[in-house]
């Protein structure tokens, strides 16, 4: 019995060392197919991932040992900047042969480094050497890189700053090809960024996200911007003015007060929210809907126009007020929002106010929602019973919580909507949890499409 077992144990490994074996055959025939493709291919591939990754490939093959050093984009990626991986980067930087840098990115996490800006200061003339064409800082804390400010990037294309304090610009910056710029998590004053704009005649794309410190922000001069986002940014004066007389495509999402659209003449698409802040003390609620309407009124003449849940809120406490709504020459109408009494009056008034609507898109997304108890104190505080003013005049009985939609709420949407709209193609209703009703309705005219 010993022998058998001894037997068998022997079998046992030997077919697992095959097993293994061919593995590593398969696994050396990839490598090998690989291998054989040609190397700015291969570059091609590499400039995918964390440069540091790219690196380590090396290992795989002898060919590979140099290929990575010529590759068209860099990536360092580090959770943290110290002076033990800055040694590392500037290392890999005095190893890398290309000519031409494509994209740039530099990103840290967080900040451990008691003064990194020596480093950071000679990566990026670094990439400003290598003609750069796309260039990525990315730092988990505040970094001051008054230096940086002052280099002429001749080869930007697209730049993007996060969690850089530039305030404190001196001089105009010299950025001539620069046709997108993305600044996140900044410190910005209203001189700062008239220099940095000043520096960019060919922007076309600008994107401000979690900024702060701007009262004031003209775009007149900016000739080619046609792109302009503004995004949780919370900004001094409660109403930041924004002159952006050229720009065609708008994302405005306010952190309640924090800026206006002063001109916006020639847009022709726009997407409208407001980002609610429950960390704030007090809700100035009749100023957020006037300025709600304020901005549907900028946008009246857009053909394509999104609408996030919490504006919805603000246009429906405008609505039972009885406030008065611009008229819309929007065909194309997106709402992001969870359907629930909170909305629907705002709904059926933007309808009935967008006569040549075509295509409308529901698309039920719950995150970051006013909460409910404060829409129906505003009314308690104005002497109005909140479940009377959210009443339905169509008699259905909207439920006061997104989580209770089902598929009759689902029939009296389309019902509202087909109700309330006249030259209507098509309904799209994205990400609803529950299936709409087949064979609901015999007008032939509007199609309905579930996705």
């Amino acid at each position: 019995m010993a022998g058998g077992s001894f037997l068998i144990a022997a079998l046992r490994a030997r077919r697992r060392h095959r097993k293994v074996y061919r593995r590593r055959r398969k696994i050396k025939r990839g490598v090998d197919s690989i291998s054989s493709l040609p190397e700015v291919i291969l570059q091609h591939i590499l400039s995918f991932i964390p440069t540091k990754l790219a690196i380590q490939t090396s290992l795989l093959s002898k060919r590979w040992r140099h290929v990575w050093c010529d590759i068209p984009s860099l990536s360092l990626d580090e959770d943290y900047v110290t002076t033990r991986n800055a040694t590392w980067i500037n290392k890999t930087l005095s190893l890398y042969k290309g000519a031409k840098i494509i994209n740039f990115q530099l990103k840290f996490k967080t900040t451990l480094a008691q003064d990194i800006t020596p480093h950071i200061n000679r990566w990026i003339e670094f990439a400003i050497s290598r003609n750069v064409e796309n260039l990525c800082l990315y730092f988990g804390t505040p970094c001051s890189f008054p230096d940086f400010f002052n280099v002429n990037f001749s080869s930007v294309k697209q730049l993007r700053l996060v969690m850089f304090n530039i305030s404190d610009i001196m001089t105009p910056v010299s950025w001539t090809s620069l046709t997108k710029l993305c600044l996140s998590g900044c410190s910005l004053f209203d001189e700062s960024m008239a220099k940095i704009l000043s520096g960019c005649p060919l922007l076309e794309s600008l994107t401000l996200w979690a900024c702060d410190r701007l009262s004031f922000l003209d775009l007149s001069k900016l000739l080619r911007l046609r792109r302009l986002e503004i995004a949780y940014n919370i900004w001094f004066t409660e109403q930041a003015q924004i002159v952006a007389p050229q720009i065609h495509y708008l994302i405005l999402i306010n952190r309640q007060l924090s800026s206006t659209i002063v001109d916006a003449s020639s847009l022709t698409e726009a997407k409208l929210d407001i980002y609610f802040l429950l960390l704030m003390p007090t809700f100035k609620d009749d100023i957020i809907q006037d300025m709600a309407l304020k901005m549907l009124e900028k946008v009246k003449n857009v053909e394509k126009l999104t609408l996030g849940g919490n504006f919805l809120h603000y246009l429906s406490l405008a609505e039972v007020r009885g406030v008065p709504f611009p008229m819309l020459k929007v065909k194309y109408l997106t709402l992001d929002t969870a359907i629930f009494r909170y909305v629907i009056p705002g709904i059926e008034r933007v309808l009935q106010n967008s006569p040549d609507l075509k295509k409308l898109t529901v698309r039920a997304r719950d995150y970051n929602t006013i909460p409910e108890y404060h829409l129906d104190n505003y009314l308690k505080q104005r002497g109005l019973n909140p479940d009377q003013c959210w009443r339905s005049k169509d008699g259905v009985d909207w439920k006061n919580s997104s989580w209770d939609v089902n598929s009759k709420h689902m029939v009296s949407l389309v019902e509202l909507v087909l109700k309330n709209t006249k030259s209507l193609d098509k309904i799209i209703l994205l990400k609803f949890k529950y299936l709409f009703p087949p064979l609901f309705h015999n007008n032939n005219n509007v199609s309905i499409v579930q996705g």
